[in-house]
């Protein structure tokens, strides 16, 4: 069944799930309020950079499937609305919601002069309760309908990993459903009908719950084997192989044991601080979350120390190759490479960077620096390297000769070469 689906939001999460939904055959329009986005989407080219999105992007626009605009009053003549905007985190680590209920508000007084059913999703992550306790009541009073009779509320988390966002879409491990009645789940059931993974359809707030909880875990388990990493390299131990013999534990598996300099981007930093914010909120102590925080917040810092007792910084010419929080992404949100090149910066280095991808938005923040053509061009004119994104290009030994590797993601094997954690 081929339904009308809007989406507020342009990012990561709105783009992709527009396209991926349009891929599917429906008819999909894209919203945001940000006019130089929506005329970049119309021309065809993505404002972000995620592999197979171009491609979709071309093709839906060419098939009349998908488009993008700044008009929310294209919302009502669609069946249902996802909300897919950003929720950036307070100094705090709670969520800044202002842009979640500004898309609620606006979109709720569209939905005022519809006649008929309509389903509201909230695509963006939030803490638990935030859909029932705050976009509900905002709906409800903008468009003066109620929910479980003219508006259906629902949750329905995303696990997009950037770099891979669209495969993870297609190809998905789960779908987890938050609704406020059958028919709502229903309606976004739909869209899933042709998928062959498990369809969990749970409370609203246990869907949001099931996304924080998710993500939270993963950058917990990230953070535990960085810091068995830390003692493995003080002992002289290799982490490969412990993380190697720990994977072959069915009950810990392969996935998320590789030791390196920390997690970033828009969702585990996010995800663990909000979580953690909401629990001391309600009077608990989250011990275990503020941990795994505290640990990745000085992972970083473990490249400079290695750095610092192998040579002196000031002055020399410190090659950093990878700048993204990832491989296959422009996004450098929490990135370590941010932390590293601050401290080479305090340090008294003159510093050279590449990245295949996020150079551009890194040059935002540091415009002094100076920036390369290629990996080549960024090693050849330093007198050692940080390694900080596991970009394949980085992978080969020819391309250090001797100079001091210190790599944060062990991604290659040089005769002059320290690894973060073995």
């Amino acid at each position: 069944m081929t339904l009308r689906i809007s989406i507020v939001g342009t990012g990561y999460v709105g783009l992709v799930t527009g396209l991926c939904f349009a891929e599917l055959g429906n008819e999909v329009v894209c919203i945001d309020v940000v006019p130089a986005k929506v005329e970049t989407i119309q021309q065809g080219h993505s404002p972000i950079y995620e592999p197979g999105v171009e491609e979709l992007l071309e093709r839906h626009l060419r098939s009349g499937r998908f488009h993008a605009t700044l008009d929310m009053t294209e919302a009502a003549s669609t069946d249902i609305t996802f909300i897919a905007v950003g929720t950036p985190s307070r100094e705090d680590g709670s969520l800044d919601l202002r842009h979640v209920a500004s898309a609620a508000e606006e979109l709720g007084e569209v939905l005022a002069n519809k006649e008929g059913y309509h389903v509201v999703v909230v695509k963006s992550t939030v803490t638990p309760t935030t859909t029932s306790q705050v976009i509900g009541p905002i709906l409800e009073r903008a468009s003066g309908k109620l929910i479980g009779k003219e508006l259906g509320l629902a949750s329905n988390p995303e696990f997009l990993k950037e770099g891979m966002a669209v495969k993870d879409f297609m190809e998905p491990d789960r779908v987890v459903i938050g609704a406020s009645d059958q028919r709502a789940a229903d309606v976004v059931k739909t869209l899933y009908s042709s998928f062959e993974c498990p369809i969990l359809v749970v409370p609203v707030d246990t869907a949001e719950m099931i996304k924080v909880a998710s993500n939270s875990f993963l950058a917990t388990k990230i953070s535990f084997v960085n810091e068995v990493g830390n003692i493995c390299k003080d002992m002289g131990i290799d982490m490969r192989q412990v993380a190697e013999g720990m994977g072959l534990d069915r009950r810990i598996g392969p996935l998320f044991l590789r030791a390196g300099c920390g997690f970033g981007g828009s969702c585990f930093p996010k995800d663990v601080a909000g979580l953690a914010a909401e629990a001391e909120q309600r009077g608990l102590e989250p011990r275990l979350m503020r941990a795994a925080l505290d640990v990745n917040a000085a992972q970083p810092g473990r490249l400079l120390e290695i750095l610092d007792r192998r040579m002196e910084v000031r002055g020399s010419t410190i090659a950093v190759l990878g700048l993204a929080f990832k491989p296959f992404t422009d996004d450098i949100r929490e990135a370590s490479s941010l932390k590293v090149v601050e401290g080479l910066i305090e340090r008294g280095a003159m510093v050279r960077c590449y990245d295949p991808k996020a150079m551009d938005n890194f040059r935002k923040k540091y415009p002094q620096l100076h920036y390369c053509t290629s990996a080549e061009d960024c090693v050849s004119g330093s007198d050692a390297v940080i390694i900080v994104t596991e970009w394949p290009e980085f992978a080969r030994p020819d391309l250090y000769g001797d100079r001091l590797v210190v790599d944060g993601r062990g991604v290659v094997k040089t005769p002059n070469y320290e690894g973060i954690c073995w």
